[in-house]
């Protein structure tokens, strides 16, 4: 077993949180009615992707019936959808669809992952639990050592990795703003949430371009 699949196995039987592993489990008993004939993961779920990725992707938490209910990162929700439509469109995906586990899907030089790995009540992990998942998000980049460009999708992630960068001033977040370390390439980008994307405010073309500007990066880091 690799050192990313025992993280893996580390992050799924994580118990640190009482709060989300009391709600991750009632969200999975409680089901969506569309979902109601679904079995749901109702565990955390850790990151997804090629173990040789030079792009690593981070958004936020697991969607409580996209992730939390298929145990795969932004999967089974509105987001997802459009992440990995852009993914595939930019050559960074198989495929335009993810369902659920073992659909086929594979990521190519990317990897996709969360920096709080438990789906959380309203979207709104506490500091402290946002603390308890940082050391999995850390590990995670640390194994990936091929990773030179890190996408972060909303504020949220941004933060997440400037605090594990040591990123101190951390510029101000907007939409292709680009901050550089000797290490990576941090691109942020708005989180296609249905806020986001319903609003207007992130546009396919402009995920899209965000895409387009890590493949460029990644070129320009050889």
């Amino acid at each position: 077993m690799g050192e990313l699949e025992i993280l893996d196995q580390q992050i799924v039987h994580c118990r640190k949180c009482p709060r989300l592993t009391s709600w991750c489990a009632s969200v999975a008993v409680e089901k969506r009615a569309a979902y109601r004939d679904e079995t749901y993961w109702g565990k955390p779920v850790a990151g997804f992707g090629d173990p040789k990725a030079q792009i690593v992707v981070v958004g936020l938490a697991p969607g409580a019936h996209g992730a939390n209910r298929t145990g795969r990162v932004f999967t089974g929700d509105r987001s997802g959808e459009w992440l990995y439509r852009a993914m595939f469109r930019a050559g960074l995906a198989n495929q335009a669809e993810s369902l659920r586990r073992g659909d086929g899907l594979k990521l190519r030089n990317a990897w996709v992952t969360s920096a709080v790995k438990c789906a959380p009540p309203a979207n709104k992990p506490t500091p402290g639990e946002r603390e308890n998942c940082a050391p999995y998000l850390e590990t995670e980049l640390e194994l990936l050592i091929h990773a030179r460009v890190v996408v972060c999708l909303g504020v949220f992630a941004y933060q997440a990795v400037c605090e594990h960068l040591k990123i101190k001033p951390r510029p101000r977040f907007g939409h292709g703003e680009l901050v550089s370390t000797d290490r990576y390439a941090v691109l942020c980008s708005y989180h296609p949430s249905q806020q986001n994307t319903f609003t207007g405010k992130l546009t396919e073309p402009m995920l899209d371009k965000i895409f387009v500007d890590a493949g460029e990066l990644v070129r320009s880091r050889h």
